[in-house]
């Protein structure tokens, strides 16, 4: 043997990987078949939530027939608008004894019935009588009938659909007499007589506005705008002792901010979704915060300065 043969003999061997052909081609086969099943199972999953939905959709009948609404950008609310807790600090009557208050009245003597909500007024009867202001003589009451579709405890219903149907009635305790003095009202709510009783306001609730007719003098019969583009949805209105009128708000419309009611306002087709695949008797019950803005209005310039109040 030469010394080459041994020198090539005392060479250290490399070292050899060894690997398992064998398993590779199955790991990855497996790894695979993971996969397949976690995307079958997905779009299972995802066909028997969107199939239910898409039936929904089609088959039932939404309760609603909205239409669509269009609202100017609500006022900022800054400066006189800004929200505060001024009426937080006001003492707390029957705190905890009463759901859902709304307004108070002294009533003395004897309850009488005046009109039935089942008597048709013009071809149609009162399903939601509202709010009501007397003349200073007690002879005519003016009074709201928000809807002739909807009742009281479907006010969201009335709200979301935006119906138009209703009304500003006068009642004559003389004559027992009830005539329409304004139609096609959206949730007419709120209503106050003038200081003079020239005028009755009426707060259009889903148009953000107030109404007023006119009782007397040149426009006698008429009617317009009071204050529209509200920072909120008027609910009722009181005088105020310095002037001007007291407005509550159901809720209000952010600004900055998202309000939901504006944006829904112009897509009556996701409205009838919602109430499509959800029925009213489970909506999540929202806890509103309601508000108070003080209007006062210059006949003369017509200009409007409002201070509002969180409740």
């Amino acid at each position: 043997m030469s010394e080459a043969d041994g020198l090539r003999q005392r060479r250290p061997l490399r070292p050899q990987v060894v690997t398992d052909d064998g398993q590779a081609p199955e790991a990855k086969d497996g790894s695979s078949f993971s996969g397949r099943v976690f995307r079958v199972t997905f779009l299972m999953l995802a066909v028997s939530l969107t199939v239910p939905l898409l039936g929904a959709m089609l088959l039932l009948d939404s309760p609603i027939d909205p239409q669509p609404l269009s609202f100017k950008e609500p006022p900022l609310l800054l400066g006189v608008l800004q929200p505060n807790t001024k009426l937080q600090q006001a003492e707390k009557l029957f705190e905890n004894q009463l759901i859902g208050p709304e307004s108070i009245a002294n009533i003395g003597g004897e309850v009488k019935l005046l009109i039935s909500s089942e008597t048709p007024i013009e071809g149609r009867k009162m399903s939601f009588v509202n709010d009501l202001t007397i003349t200073q003589d007690g002879r005519k009451i003016y009074f709201t009938d928000s809807s002739s579709k909807w009742q009281r405890r479907d006010y969201l219903l009335l709200v979301m659909e935006g119906t138009d149907d209703g009304r500003l009635l006068e009642y004559d305790t003389e004559t027992k007499e009830v005539k329409v003095l304004l139609d096609q009202l959206r949730f007419p709510n709120g209503v106050q007589l003038s200081p003079a009783e020239d005028f009755v306001l009426v707060a259009e609730t889903t148009m953000a506005r107030i109404r007023r007719f006119y009782l007397s003098g040149l426009m006698k019969g008429g009617a317009d705008l009071f204050v529209e583009n509200l920072p909120g949805f008027p609910d009722n209105i009181r005088p105020s002792s310095s002037g001007g009128y007291w407005v509550g708000m159901a809720t209000i419309r952010s600004n900055p901010g998202f309000s939901m009611l504006d944006f829904l306002s112009e897509r009556p087709y996701i409205k009838r979704m919602i109430f499509k695949v959800t029925m009213k008797t489970i909506i999540p019950k929202t806890k509103m915060k309601m508000h108070l803005i003080r209007i006062f209005f210059d006949l003369c310039s017509c200009k409007n300065s409002r201070a509002a109040y969180n409740i």
